[in-house]
């Protein structure tokens, strides 16, 4: 797969959290990493309004398409509507919910953060499927849109050719997220190493962290899994990890389920087959072998959980991305 050409819809007035959101997939898909994927995507600023630009706060954004030009683009991203939708149910603007429309019949992947879910809803994007946005929105866009299944309990879903996020910094999860789908976990892990955050929280990641869990030991926390990182490939237990983060398992237990929305099993299945992904991406070892440096033993269980988790099997990932 390619990175292809990312659509921003950009409204004509924004507030600085719009910026924010606007700011996310600019710096994602908007910014050349020639050395990890080249061509890189080429994204376009598109405009809502009959104005080249977009105004916010104190600073101008100048655009450089049009809603016109969304149809033609490999991926569009909405984090927007206006006000007056949230707070007065008006109706999505019918030029956006069109462009959305037209660029979807026309094979574009349909990306939405936070309030963005709601432009989506209104172009019947969402119909039928699993979908999510900012847990202040999640209840309202429910009651308005009954054939949505919405979760308000996770950071983003991807539906294949429509993705939502729950916005802000899930956002930067999504776009990774993407990334990887796209490039590969090697070039995703490498970004998010330069933007210096962590390279994959799987959508299923809780948004609201769990507060009445104290934030001490997390330091010990963070060190137990960085070791358990360099030993994917050893039969780790969950008596292991909270022995090395000096804690009793069950605090383990509760301490990684609050921090990272998963159980410790299921957070080292997910690092074994990143594991796996990464080097099936860059090295010609054989699945079996793979397997085994992973920590998932057997090539019938890295195809098991592969298909699981990623969607296709080890064989047809490999010819993806080394293709």
């Amino acid at each position: 797969m390619s990175a292809g050409s990312v659509a921003l819809i950009v409204p004509s007035d924004f507030g600085v959290a719009d910026l924010y959101e606007l700011g996310i997939p600019a710096a994602v898909f908007g910014t050349p990493q020639p050395d990890l994927a080249d061509p890189w995507y080429e994204l376009w600023l598109c405009g809502t309004g009959s104005s080249t630009r977009g105004t916010g706060p104190g600073f101008t954004l100048h655009t450089t398409h049009t809603l016109d030009d969304v149809v033609h683009a490999d991926t569009v991203f909405v984090s927007w509507v206006p006000e007056e939708v949230i707070e007065d149910n008006a109706p999505v603007p019918p030029e956006l919910v069109s462009a959305l429309r037209k660029a979807h019949d026309n094979g574009a992947r349909i990306v939405s953060q936070c309030v963005g879910a709601y432009a989506l809803a209104a172009a019947g994007l969402l119909d039928g499927r699993r979908a999510t946005a900012h847990w202040m929105h999640t209840a309202l866009l429910a009651e308005r849109h009954p054939k949505i299944e919405v979760d308000d309990s996770v950071l983003y879903v991807d539906e294949g050719d429509v993705l939502t996020s729950a916005g802000m910094t899930a956002g930067l999860d999504l776009c990774l997220h993407l990334v990887r789908r796209d490039l590969g976990a090697h070039v995703a892990d490498q970004l998010a190493r330069r933007m210096i955050v962590p390279g994959h929280r799987p959508g299923s990641r809780s948004q609201v962290i769990d507060l009445s869990v104290p934030p001490d030991n997390s330091e010990s926390l963070e060190s137990a899994l960085d070791w358990a990182r360099t030993r994917l490939d050893e039969p780790l237990t969950i008596d292991d990890l909270a022995r090395r983060a000096a804690m009793s398992p069950r605090t383990f237990y509760r301490k990684l389920q609050a921090a990272t929305g998963t159980t410790p099993l299921q957070w080292l299945l997910n690092e074994r087959v990143a594991r796996a992904q990464a080097l099936l991406e860059s090295t010609s070892l054989s699945v079996e072998k793979i397997a085994g440096l992973s920590g998932i033993g057997t090539a019938n269980n890295l195809r098991h959980h592969f298909l699981k988790l990623v969607g296709k099997s080890p064989s047809d990932y490999r010819q993806t991305f080394q293709h």
